[in-house]
């Protein structure tokens, strides 16, 4: 079978128009906001205020409606000044008030502003425009003495115990931003390569890795007393779902391309900062694709193209003049590493792909100790994958091909080499500082084998693969039965959308990316 390869190309522009985003701000502005003078409001956000090119020659003179929370408030003796905030940009507008305007506000109240936007006079040293406020008016009130979020440094550690509250931070509402915009250019990219969106379910009749850190779905249902009801909600075991992988190859059989961003659960008790119990799986899957390269590519032009608009993007600058919330003090040496990443990961270079035992070569014979031990046959450790990526490779880097006994019973088998050793077609791709990305391999379309696979790794009981019936296969019925009826060669992926977000960002811990992080002991709201 000759299937027609991706390019390797190197995407060298993304697939959103950000260089023109504050041009499209202003398109929206001129379409939305009528023209002539008028003595009704403009309604406009705070980014719009302070992004859109010629806002001043576009609101002269009109009377603006601002709607924001109150971050911060000095009163004086003949003015006060107010920031405020509304989510939309990292950057909070500055409103000028009299102090009896002002008597009522504090730290978190929502407002009504109402005012004129003017430009600082030619003395003035501070080159901000304000909103010089005419009305004000309480939204909602707040208890300035007991309200959580203050201005000032807030840990890490004490706004989880607030998720409901804590994306009012200026930086994590950026981060829901961030977010916002790499689904959208995650969305067009595959658009323009003919992936059909879909949606797996949620609930599922099987471990799809097959490693039994699952969490049991079961109902409130009470057992009739004629005992007509086993008190099991669907009558057999079912599972939150640990990857979309296994629907996703069905619907590829109807559709060839598909993906998905998806929640996905596991009940790993790992309390680090890379483990969450619940979180969001960037996956697709490729009908009628027998070259392991076409996955990889699909993969590297993906990232890429959700990389490359954060130079020129609202977002991404934002990203790059915010601190680390696990620090008080803004550091720019964290500019300069975000810079560094989003550099590394869209260079004008194809990612190194290696496979697994040069991998291992190349740890034994470094002069670096390595707590793990290094050996064909054994897993990679993260300490073994930042030297890979770090001082090996010095970027991202694909390491193919790992043994078949450490990958799950789906993956199919290499070609077998003159050392005899077996491996799957398989990749992981490495991140420096961040180790595995993203994993993806081909899939095993042909029946028996698939049945072997299953019955190595405890799935399926002994015997003749040709002899099981669907019983014996127990919640994988369906998914063998796939390869009864004109299976063909696939492969498929799946990307850690929330350590990638995590990566992009510079935040170092993943519970500060998702909004609101469950982990094992954990699940606050």
């Amino acid at each position: 079978m000759n299937t027609p390869r991706l390019a390797r190309s190197v995407v060298k522009s993304g697939v959103l128009n950000t260089k023109n985003e504050a041009f499209t701000r202003l398109a929206r502005l001129q379409r939305d906001v009528p023209q002539s003078s008028s003595s009704v409001p403009l309604q406009l956000s705070i980014a719009d205020l302070l992004h859109a090119p010629g806002i001043h020659d576009w609101v002269k003179d009109r009377p603006l409606e601002v709607h924001g929370f109150v971050r911060s408030i000095r009163n004086h003796k003949k003015m006060s000044f107010a920031s405020i905030g509304d989510g939309s940009t990292l950057e909070p507008m500055q409103a000028v008030l009299t102090p009896s305007q002002a008597q009522s506000l504090s730290n978190g109240t929502a407002v009504r502003l109402v005012g004129k936007w003017r430009e600082p006079p030619a003395t003035k040293k501070d080159k901000i425009s304000e909103l010089y406020v005419q009305s004000a008016d309480v939204i909602g009130a707040t208890d300035p003495s007991k309200f959580p979020i203050q201005k000032k440094y807030h840990t890490p550690e004490f706004l989880r115990t607030i998720p409901h509250l804590r994306n009012q931070v200026p930086f994590n509402s950026t981060l829901l931003r961030l977010r916002s915009d790499t689904i959208a250019a995650i969305t067009k990219y595959f658009a323009a390569e003919a992936f059909t969106q879909t949606h797996p379910p949620i609930i599922t009749s099987s471990d799809c890795e097959g490693a039994g850190e699952v969490f049991n779905v079961h109902s409130n249902l009470k057992e009739r007393k004629d005992g007509s009801n086993d008190a099991s909600f669907f009558g057999s075991p079912k599972y939150l779902t640990v990857s979309s992988q296994l629907h996703l190859e069905a619907l590829a059989h109807s559709i060839g391309k598909v993906w998905t961003l998806s929640p996905t659960f596991r009940a790993e008790k790992s309390d680090t900062a890379r483990h969450l119990s619940e979180f969001y799986m960037l996956e697709a899957e490729v009908n009628f694709v027998d070259d392991m390269e076409h996955i990889m590519d699909v993969v590297e032009n993906l990232v890429r193209s959700i990389t490359t608009p954060l130079f020129d993007s609202q977002v991404g600058q934002e990203i790059l003049v915010s601190r680390d919330p696990a620090e008080e003090h803004r550091n720019s040496d964290r500019t300069v590493m975000i810079e560094n990443r989003w550099k590394a990961l869209t260079a004008d270079k194809p990612w190194p792909r290696i496979t697994y035992s040069q991998a291992i070569k190349e740890l034994q014979s470094s002069p670096q100790a390595f707590d793990h031990k290094v050996e064909w046959g054994l897993g990679l450790q993260a300490e073994h994958e930042r030297y890979i990526a770090e001082t090996v490779c010095k970027s991202p880097v694909f390491i193919t091909h790992y043994p078949r006994s450490i990958k799950p019973f789906y993956m199919l088998p290499s070609a077998i080499g003159s050392d005899g050793r077996r491996t799957v077609d398989c990749f992981d791709l490495i991140f420096p500082e961040a180790c595995e990305i993203a994993g993806g391999s081909m899939r095993e379309y042909h029946l028996l084998p698939l049945i072997e696979s299953m019955q190595r790794h405890g799935l399926a009981p002994p015997g003749s693969p040709a002899s099981l019936e669907d019983d014996d296969l127990g919640g994988l019925s369906w998914y063998v039965d796939l390869r009864r009826w004109g299976s063909a060669p696939h492969g498929g992926f799946g990307i850690g959308f929330d350590r990638l977000l995590g990566y992009l960002a510079g935040v170092r811990n993943i519970r500060e990316i998702t909004t609101f992080p469950r982990w094992v002991g954990r699940c606050e709201c």
